[in-house]
């Protein structure tokens, strides 16, 4: 569950069932086994406090950063409920991580369009490093990836693919890089010059 701690009190509960007895009763009186099950629990409490405590070149061990973010999650949830689970805390990602998530999106549209369209697509590095910087302005992290992919690459691309395609000319190759203001460009060769 992304975000627990916007979760209702309710939902919250229900944790103590699966956590106790391993199992769940749906609303039907149906029994669901959760042995052998890892939940995995999100949250952005502590958020504040790992971004300065890891913002330097040292990083803190685990258990500094746990004992930092400990007092935070039990003003938040309840001791019992606390009790129950193991506490990870994690660093926000490195750069090389975000620009290893950005060339997996990159790729995604490198297959798409290669399979729709059978047009190739390349990015440069200045791209890659380009959203990777952008997603560490924000708090979101990893997750602005697709927002900039959505928002900004997208829309440019598409826009040029198809008025290409209104005039008839199919687009063979599409490059993808940055100007001297840090703008995304758009390239188009022609499948002659492709």
């Amino acid at each position: 569950l992304d975000e627990v701690e916007k979760a209702h009190l309710d939902v919250l509960n229900l944790f103590y069932q699966v956590f106790d007895k391993g199992m769940l009763s749906d609303g039907e009186g149906k029994d669901i086994d959760f042995s052998n099950t890892v939940i995995f629990l999100t949250s952005n409490l502590a958020t504040d406090v790992i971004t300065e405590m890891t913002a330097g070149d040292e990083k803190p061990d685990a258990a500094t950063l746990l004992s930092a973010i400990r007092p935070i999650l039990s003003a938040h949830f309840k001791p019992a409920l606390l009790a129950r689970m193991t506490v990870i805390p994690y660093f926000t990602l490195a750069q090389d991580a975000l620009a290893g998530i950005v060339r997996l999106k990159l790729n995604k549209i490198v297959q798409r369009l290669a399979h729709n369209n059978k047009m190739a697509f390349t990015y440069s590095d200045a791209v890659v490093q380009q959203i990777a910087a952008r997603c560490t302005e924000v708090e979101t992290g990893a997750r602005n990836v697709d927002f900039i992919l959505r928002s900004g690459v997208m829309p440019l691309m598409s826009q040029g693919i198809l008025s290409r395609m209104s005039t008839g000319e199919q687009p063979g190759s599409v490059k993808l890089d940055i100007d001297a203001q840090n703008e995304f460009t758009v390239q188009f060769l022609d499948k002659a010059a492709a």
